[in-house]
C-alpha cells in the first residue's frame, strides 16, 4: 500500500475517506469491494487515526492502550491489562504513529524534545522517545469514550453506596475521589457531577480534558502546553483564577498530581459549595500524607496545607480495583486533628469480610441527613 499512501500525502488536501478510495481505485489494484472497504479503512487510519491500533480503540471494553516497543502491544480495561496480538513492523512504524500524533496535537515529539503529552479528539496520548525510553519508541494512549455511567451502574454490586453518594451532591460538600491508575476516578466523578442541579452552572478546570458529565450546563477549561517557541503557556493556576471570574456554582479542579495543590486548595477556600477532584492514593487514609507531600512541592508548609485542607475540604471517597471490578471502598471525613496534622476518619468502609460504619460516621450522618431517619450510627 506505500504507493497509495505516498499519492494520498502528496496532495495537501485533507485526508478523507473518498480521497483515500480514489488513490486505492487509481492504483490498479483489484481488491474486489470487501479488500476496497478492509484497505480503505486500513489507509485511513494509518493516515488519520491510530494505525495498527485503530480496531483496539474502536473495542468499547478498552480504556488504555500501552505500546512498549513495536512487538508488545498491550490494553486495559474491564478484565485488567491483557497482551494484545496487533504488533508494529519495527520501531520506526511507531515513532511514526507516535509523531503524528503529538504533532496533531500541537505540539513536538523529536531528540530535543523527547517526551510528549497532548489531548486530542477522543484521546489522550504522551509518547517518549529513546535513550529516554531504554527499550524504543513508548506509546501511551487513553480513551475518553462519550457514554457516561450511572451511579447505579458504577456501583451495581452495593447499591446502598449511592444513596450517600448522592447525598454528598445533593448536600453540596467538598470532596476528593482518591484511588489507584485505572480504578474509575474520573469516571464516579462524572457521574457525581450529573447529579447536580439542572440550574447549577458547572465550571471544570483540567490539566487534560477527561470529565463529561451528563449536565445540561457544563464549562471546561483545559491547560495549555507552550508551543515550539516556548510561549503560550496557560497553567492550572490561571484557569483556576479565570474559572472563578465566570460565576461558577461548582468548580471542579480535574486531578491533583503536584504544586497545583496551591491552586486546587485556594479554589475549594473560595466559598463554592459542592466542589470536587480526583487525587492518587493507596487508601483514604494515605491521602493527608499525599496532601502534605504536594503541598511540599508547593512551598506550602504543613500548617497551611492542614489548615487549608481542614477549611475546603469535607470528605475523601476512595475507589479500589479488584478481581471483581470497581468499587467505592471508604467513605473518610477529612480534618484537623488537634495536633497541627489533618486525618482521614472513617465514616463507611466495605471489605470482603463485613460492610460497616467507622468513627466517623455520626458527624457524616449528621451532615447528609441532618434530622432524617438515615441519620443513623449502625448499619439497619
Amino acid at each position: 500500500m506505500g504507493p497509495v499512501r505516498a499519492a494520498v500525502l502528496s496532495d495537501p488536501a485533507p485526508v478523507t475517506g473518498a480521497r483515500v478510495a480514489e488513490a486505492l481505485r487509481t492504483s490498479g489494484r483489484l481488491l474486489g469491494t470487501t479488500g476496497a472497504l478492509e484497505a480503505v479503512d486500513a489507509l485511513t487510519a494509518d493516515l488519520r487515526g491510530l494505525g495498527p491500533l485503530h480496531k483496539l480503540a474502536a473495542s468499547e471494553q478498552v480504556t488504555d492502550i500501552l505500546v512498549n516497543g513495536p512487538g508488545e502491544v498491550w490494553t486495559d480495561g474491564e478484565d485488567g491489562l491483557v497482551r494484545s496480538p496487533v504488533a508494529f513492523g519495527s520501531d520506526a512504524e511507531v515513532r511514526a504513529l507516535a509523531s503524528r500524533l503529538i504533532a496533531a496535537g500541537g505540539r513536538r515529539l523529536d531528540e530535543s524534545c523527547p517526551c510528549a503529552d497532548v489531548q486530542l479528539d477522543g484521546y489522550r496520548v504522551h509518547a517518549v522517545l529513546p535513550p529516554v525510553s531504554s527499550g524504543g519508541t513508548l506509546l501511551s494512549i487513553r480513551i475518553r469514550r462519550p457514554r457516561v455511567f450511572s451511579l447505579a451502574e458504577l456501583l451495581a454490586d452495593g447499591p446502598w453506596w449511592v444513596e450517600y453518594v448522592e447525598a454528598i451532591v445533593r448536600r453540596r460538600l467538598n470532596f476528593l475521589v482518591s484511588g489507584a491508575t485505572g480504578s474509575g476516578k474520573t469516571t464516579l466523578l462524572s457521574a457525581m457531577l450529573g447529579l447536580a442541579g439542572s440550574r447549577e452552572r458547572l465550571v471544570l478546570v483540567e490539566d487534560a480534558g477527561e470529565l463529561n458529565p451528563a449536565h445540561p450546563h457544563v464549562v471546561a477549561l483545559q491547560t495549555r502546553h507552550s508551543n515550539v517557541e516556548g510561549a503560550g503557556t496557560v497553567d492550572l493556576g490561571e484557569l483556576v483564577r479565570q474559572a472563578l471570574r465566570m460565576r461558577p456554582d461548582r468548580l471542579v479542579v480535574g486531578e491533583c498530581r503536584g504544586a497545583e495543590v496551591a491552586d486546587f486548595l485556594a479554589a475549594m477556600n473560595t466559598g463554592h459549595a459542592g466542589a470536587g477532584g480526583t487525587i492518587h492514593a493507596n487508601s483514604a487514609g494515605a491521602v493527608p500524607a499525599r496532601l502534605a507531600a504536594m503541598g511540599a512541592l508547593a512551598g506550602l508548609s504543613r500548617e497551611a496545607v492542614v489548615l487549608q485542607a481542614g477549611s475546603a475540604l469535607d470528605l475523601v471517597i476512595h475507589l479500589e480495583r479488584g478481581p471483581a471490578g470497581r468499587r467505592v471502598q471508604e467513605i473518610a471525613l477529612l480534618r484537623p486533628d488537634g495536633a497541627g496534622s489533618l486525618e482521614a476518619v472513617t465514616a463507611l468502609v466495605e471489605d470482603r469480610d463485613a460492610v460497616g460504619f467507622g468513627p466517623g460516621w455520626p458527624a457524616l450522618a449528621a451532615r447528609l441527613f441532618p434530622g432524617g431517619p438515615a441519620a443513623r450510627t449502625s448499619r439497619p
